[in-house]
């Protein structure tokens, strides 16, 4: 969320995180003399700022910071500013002497042609800053704020520039409102998916493999392979036709499609392939997106617009070379596996199919039990100055096809915020917007009607009157990409999956070695129902056994004994669930059996 957003949401928490990251910032430059500037945002629970400084500091120097911090609030320093002339403020910031402030400066200058900047003031502490701020430092709650954690952050985000030291901290309104989200924030590290990944066994990244590159564990690979199972089916349900493309491509399709100037400083480098006398002769490149690939299976032959609304899936594999400080488990990845599809339709046909993607979009959420979500319209902005570079130069077809897609959208009755120049180069798009365990929003999948590509592609179909048109072509992933998704699900779950979902759906345990043929049995009969049971031949007690299979969070686990052999019953351990239940195995084995085939949500795990 951006700080204008933050802003508008709630002005008053704002200007006090704001406010606060000056104050730290302040703090930080007495105890630490000779320290310079980054950037010092607020942002969705509070702040941060970037520093580079003399000499390191750890978490052990918080509570110097932190009281530091305090003095200043009671000191009453008022939150002044001035608006300088460019030749001034340049020489004002030089006489501060912070270089990454000049820097920025300059580019701001330049960019947007400004004639003045802004600063402000509280104590002797100045920073080039837009604001706005509280009128004084204590009309901030003194308690209201935490450190919360240090980190490295390259200059800019850009991995070529030097490695700042970025401290966060948490802000709210109250102590009790900081408590609370305190509480939320200590629980939401059980579930964060890096930690969780590593303990269950689902996926790996390893250096010299490359960094961003996960390699999905064999409980890993279930989870993907089960949640493409449903979107395959939820796709044919829907009239989607499956597609396979190759992972890389001539370069001039991404230049024809218009995706190259946008996209190159995110692709892997381009891969030259020279002729007899060592010219290049070709140039080829890993794929970033699917979206290419499907225009030219569209165009292998003129389609009628009978034919039309014409739906194509793949879960295709990408790479995008995406910076390394923003590198994050499976959230922000260099290869991606997008659960991606085109429609490709008539003007008439985009708003039923529109609506007709926003209910698959419901339909996955309902089932995956996700209800804290959004929607963002993203729209182009024609007075934004990068706007010329930024979006297809085409201001009727823009208005056309938002007006479009903002109709879709109030008949689908779900809520939705516009985020103003956010649009794709091509096109309008509405984002899923997700709030995680930890309270960050996230964007989990994406529709985009793109207006731009097919005339660019010469992509035609034949229309009723015997003549050529441009198809109108709806992009969406519901699911996003395998790595994205299933870290929202890691948390969202626990790691507790349904039964369906699970990588091990029953774990057989017995109460002594004596009843192993008979759990061994009822192991081999699940499997060969196609379900993921395992039997437990460890040797080891029956509540180590019990214990190692509930910290591995296995849904169901059989428990084995004398009555459960003499009565060819099973005893169920349910995960999350203190009662036991003994019922006949065939009985069982029936109950289970519906559950994975109706994707079964498992309430009482979610409500953990």
């Amino acid at each position: 969320m951006s700080e204008k957003e933050l802003e508008a949401q709630n002005p008053k928490l704002f200007r006090i995180r704001h406010s606060l990251a000056h104050i730290m910032a302040q703090a930080v430059q007495k105890l630490r003399p000779g320290t310079k500037l980054g950037f010092g945002p607020a942002i969705e629970d509070g702040f941060y700022y970037d520093f580079i400084l003399p000499e390191p500091i750890t978490d052990t120097d918080f509570k110097d910071i932190e009281n530091e911090m305090k003095n200043i609030i009671k000191q009453k320093q008022e939150f002044s500013h001035e608006d300088l002339g460019i030749d001034e403020a340049l020489k004002k910031i030089n006489e501060m002497g912070e270089p990454y402030k000049a820097e920025y400066a300059g580019e701001l200058i330049k960019k947007n042609n400004l004639k003045e900047l802004r600063f402000y003031q509280n104590g002797d502490f100045v920073d080039m800053c837009e604001g706005p701020h509280v009128d004084k430092t204590d009309d901030i709650p003194h308690n209201c704020f935490k450190l919360r954690s240090v980190a490295g952050a390259y200059w800019r985000g850009d991995s070529d520039n030097e490695m700042m030291t970025r401290i966060y901290a948490w802000a709210f309104e109250s102590k009790e409102d900081l408590m609370t989200h305190q509480r939320r924030w200590e629980e939401a590290q059980k579930r964060d998916h890096k930690k969780l990944g590593k303990e269950l066994e689902l996926f790996h990244i390893d250096e010299e493999v490359g960094k961003g590159l996960p390699l999905w564990l064999p409980n890993g690979t279930i989870l993907r392979t089960e949640l493409e199972k449903y979107m395959k089916e939820l796709e044919y349900k829907a009239g989607f036709y499956e597609v396979a493309t190759p992972h890389l491509t001539h370069t001039s399709l991404y230049h024809k499609t218009g995706h190259l100037p946008y996209y190159e400083e995110h692709m892997y480098p381009f891969m030259k392939i020279a002729d007899a006398d060592g010219h290049t002769a070709e140039e080829y490149c890993l794929k970033p997106m699917n979206c290419p690939h499907h225009h030219k299976i569209f165009s292998s032959r003129l389609r009628s617009y009978r034919e039309l609304p014409l739906r194509l899936a793949e879960y295709g594999q990408v790479y995008r070379y995406e910076d390394h400080g923003s590198l994050s488990g499976l959230l922000r990845v260099r290869g991606m596996c997008m659960n991606d599809g085109h429609i490709y339709c008539t003007e008439e046909q985009i708003e039923e199919e529109f609506l007709s993607v926003m209910e698959m979009h419901k339909t996955l959420y309902a089932t995956m039990g996700i209800r804290d979500y959004h929607m963002r319209f993203s729209t182009w902005d024609p007075e934004d100055p990068k706007g010329k570079n930024k979006y297809v130069n085409n201001p009727a077809a823009w208005e056309k096809s938002q007006n479009m897609i903002l109709k879709a959208m109030e008949k689908s009755g779900l809520p939705f915020k516009e985020g103003k120049g956010e649009a794709a180069f091509y096109g309008p798009k509405i984002d899923f917007q997700f709030r995680t365990v930890t309270g960050r929003e996230e964007t989990a999948s994406t529709n985009q009607l793109d207006f731009a590509v097919p005339e660019r592609l010469n992509l035609h179909y034949k229309g009723a009157d015997g003549g050529e048109h441009h198809p109108y072509i709806i992009h969406r992933a519901p699911a996003g990409t395998h790595e994205r998704f299933i870290a929202f699900l890691i948390e969202h779950f626990g790691g507790a999956f349904p039964t369906w979902m699970a990588p091990v759906q029953v774990k057989v345990v017995t109460v002594s070695e004596k009843f192993n043929d008979y759990g061994e049995k009822i192991a081999k009969i699940l499997r060969d129902d196609f379900i993921r049971a395992e039997f437990d031949n460890s040797g080891e007690s029956l509540g180590k056994k019990v214990r190692t299979a509930t910290k591995m969070k296995i849904p169901n686990v059989l428990v084995i004994g004398d009555n459960e052999v003499q009565n060819e019953s099973i005893t169920l351990r349910r995960y999350g669930i203190e009662e036991q239940k003994t019922m006949p195995f065939k009985e069982f084995h029936g109950w289970l059996k519906d559950e994975i085939k109706n994707r079964v949500l498992n309430e009482h795990v979610l409500q953990r």
